[in-house]
């Protein structure tokens, strides 16, 4: 596949098309059309920038950002000088992004004004050296840069750094069960050798995918497949600012059908929504979507149902990925789809499970499913010891339970961590009941996920209070919120006399599971 590496790295791709297709309109972002000229031209001007702010080759660039053009802009624009992207959940509080910030060793931060409340101090309370504002800066000064006025004054004096492929281009932040999130390093082959056999997998051709973006940017998926794969193929990325708003979720449809998307991706509550939502008929007689590929989360079979009754023309797509994995793995596909299975791995890709030895077990048999290829990431960053345990001899190790059948289709059965998927999100536990630990009443908690009717995963909480004190609800609750994002707060807090555990003191959390998923 050597057709992968035809780009050395993502700011050679924009450079390319600007070069064959100059005209081209390559990002549609509302009433506004970017062309590949004015999109490397919006490149060259930030890296100028980036440029006389020190940043050079190596150096981490970070982002707290909202969709859109300027989004894409950065990408290639830090690319360019050679610098790391390292792309943040914007869903963050203010102490999560500079733990972040600090793990990464980022010099720079983009940030949208509407993050202001968790960003404005990061400069403060972290090495960041230039925080630059999109949609206005809350203060300007020489800290903090306006975006927009930069793009007015246009330059383009920055070196382009011909880095080589297999270096690395970004970093994105991943759940684990204990601990802090780890840094996922990904290379720019990691990126192209994803994109192409996505491409590839779904047999489009070159100009044949357009991609609507309307989930998160900072997201693995989103970056690759909504962003990278139609750029990399010239077809063009229509950018939906927000679904928020049942006006958002129309725009959304219209632009799938005025675009002629033929591949629409989402998590299983988009899927859930479109089932139960009642579209016009000439969008079900008018699309040209092949294919609405679910990821990030298991789907429901009630969802694959309802949705199989409601749209007749293209179908509901399982698919599976990993952040490590850069990160697509498998899906499938619609002229071979089994329900039940995520697919067969991507062209190029090896999937197989293992038992607990790392031993290679039969198809069909039960292990952990493991991936080897070259999606498969650097390593964590800064984390050595985490990177020999995920990565042996070549395979990654998902902790997800599952098999391979005899005809390459991977079934997931199982997470062998505890990690908690709500909405597509990663939580993992233990970061929740560090903060509750952290409250003089509670003696011991456990964290755990309880899956509803959609199969998406909310946190519960369980307590065991100190001996002879007395705790609400409420008031755990309000404790706990200021130092988490939304999505992470647990839906229920529930207290017990004493937690069940085993022989050596470990809580078990099996037990608290069935117990949750009952009430």
């Amino acid at each position: 596949m050597a057709e992968i590496y035809q780009y050395r790295n993502f700011y050679s791709i924009v450079a390319s098309n600007a070069q064959q297709n100059p005209d081209k309109t390559i990002i549609y972002d509302g009433d506004l059309k970017i062309t590949n000229r004015q999109l490397l031209a919006h490149a060259d001007n930030v890296a100028s920038y980036l440029a006389d702010y020190g940043v050079k080759s190596g150096d981490k660039v970070a982002l707290v950002m909202s969709n859109s053009w300027q989004f894409v802009a950065n990408i290639f624009a830090i690319s360019k000088l050679g610098a790391v992207m390292v792309a943040i959940n914007n869903f963050l509080k203010e102490d999560e992004i500079s733990y972040i910030l600090n793990d990464a060793q980022a010099k720079i931060l983009f940030s949208s004004a509407k993050f202001a409340k968790d960003t404005r101090e990061q400069i403060i309370k972290t090495d960041v050296e230039k925080i630059i504002w999109l949609d206005g800066a809350p203060i300007e000064n020489e800290n903090n840069l306006d975006y927009a006025k930069l793009l007015a004054k246009p330059k383009n004096s920055a070196k382009y750094a011909n880095r080589d492929p297999e270096q690395l281009a970004l970093i994105v932040y991943t759940s684990g069960t204990t601990g802090k999130p780890k840094g996922a390093m990904l290379s720019y082959k990691n990126i192209q050798s994803n994109a192409v056999a996505c491409m590839q997998h779904l047999r489009v051709k070159h100009g044949g995918i357009k991609m609507v973006c309307y989930l998160p940017m900072f997201h693995g998926f989103t970056l690759t497949v909504t962003l990278i794969l139609p750029i990399i193929t010239n077809s063009g990325v229509v950018i939906i600012r927000s679904i928020a708003t049942k006006g958002d979720f129309a725009n959304l449809l219209k632009q799938v059908l005025v675009k002629r998307i033929p591949y629409f991706v989402g998590v299983p509550d988009v899927y859930s929504a479109l089932s139960r939502a009642k579209l016009p008929w000439y969008f079900h007689m008018l699309h040209a979507v092949k294919g609405f590929i679910s990821g990030a989360a298991p789907l429901a079979e009630e969802t694959m149902r309802k949705f199989g009754e409601s749209f007749k023309r293209g179908k509901l797509l399982q698919g599976y990925g990993i952040s490590e994995c850069s990160p697509v793995v498998s899906t499938n596909v619609p002229w071979s789809n089994r329900i039940g299975s995520v697919g067969q791995a991507l062209p190029s890709y090896q999937v197989e499970c293992f038992d607990e030895q790392m031993q290679l077990v039969e198809r069909d048999a039960i292990g952990e499913i493991c991936v080897k290829g070259d999606c498969v990431m650097l390593g964590y960053f800064n984390r050595p010891n985490d990177t020999a345990e995920a990565i042996v001899d070549g395979w990654f190790r998902t902790g997800d339970i599952g098999k391979v059948d005899q005809d390459g289709f991977i079934y997931i059965l199982d997470r062998k961590k505890d990690l908690i998927i709500s909405k597509g999100m990663n939580i993992y536990p233990r970061e929740i009941e560090e903060i509750i630990y952290t409250h003089d009443k509670v003696n011991a908690c456990a964290v755990v996920g309880v899956r509803d009717l959609e199969a998406n995963e909310t946190p519960v909480a369980y307590i065991e209070l100190k001996e002879d004190i007395s705790a609400t609800e409420a008031e755990i609750k309000d404790f706990i919120r200021p130092h988490l994002a939304p999505f992470k707060q647990p839906r229920k807090i529930i207290f017990m006399e004493k937690l069940p555990r085993n022989a050596t003191g470990k809580i078990l959390k099996r037990e608290l599971r069935e117990l949750a998923n009952k009430t």
